[in-house]
């Protein structure tokens, strides 16, 4: 699995106060370049060294993670279908659709426990930045999915079908 967050630009001069600041919810913040590389050396058959990304100092890590190429590469993120150069390397495009409800209080409760981020902290990134991106490039990204699982994916239905639709290409390989 490859997760678009590993893809945030190192930003290694910027002061912490700074990289606090950035609004990690828009395109711009990753390092698509790089993603679109390591995903078509994956698909050529070769290892890639994946960046690491730590939220608790807002940057990448020196550590990176190996990953081998595989008959089906999973990537992962909210906003893997804006950049066409990303879409283009996808043969099967799922958009998980999650009440916007569930969305907020899974990640309080991720930033409050897992990333050390106070609750007015969490709140004020999703009403600034956030809520704004999803409405301006995630939700319309749905448009470019070949499959829309509701119910934020405890859909057993819609999960059958995809696990089956997986299957079929692997055995078409």
């Amino acid at each position: 699995m490859v997760y678009h967050d590993n893809y945030y630009k190192a930003h290694p001069n910027m002061p912490y106060e700074e990289r606090c600041k950035l609004n990690y919810d828009h395109p711009d913040a990753f390092d698509t370049d790089l993603m679109v590389e390591d995903l078509k050396t994956l698909c050529a058959g070769q290892t890639i060294h994946c960046p690491v990304y730590d939220y608790t100092i807002h940057n990448r890590s020196k550590d990176t993670v190996e990953v081998r190429p595989t008959k089906v590469v999973i990537v992962e993120g909210i906003l893997i279908f804006h950049p066409k150069e990303l879409r283009d390397l996808m043969d099967i495009k799922i958009f998980v659709d999650t009440d916007a409800d569930v969305r907020i209080l899974r990640r309080i409760l991720r930033d409050v426990k897992e990333r050390g981020r106070s609750l007015d902290s969490v709140i004020s990134q999703y009403l600034n930045t956030v809520k704004p991106m999803h409405q301006q490039f995630v939700q319309p990204s749905r448009q470019y999915a070949d499959i829309v699982v509701l119910d934020g994916g405890h859909n057993l239905v819609a999960l059958d079908m995809i696990t089956q639709r997986i299957k079929s290409h692997v055995d078409g390989m």
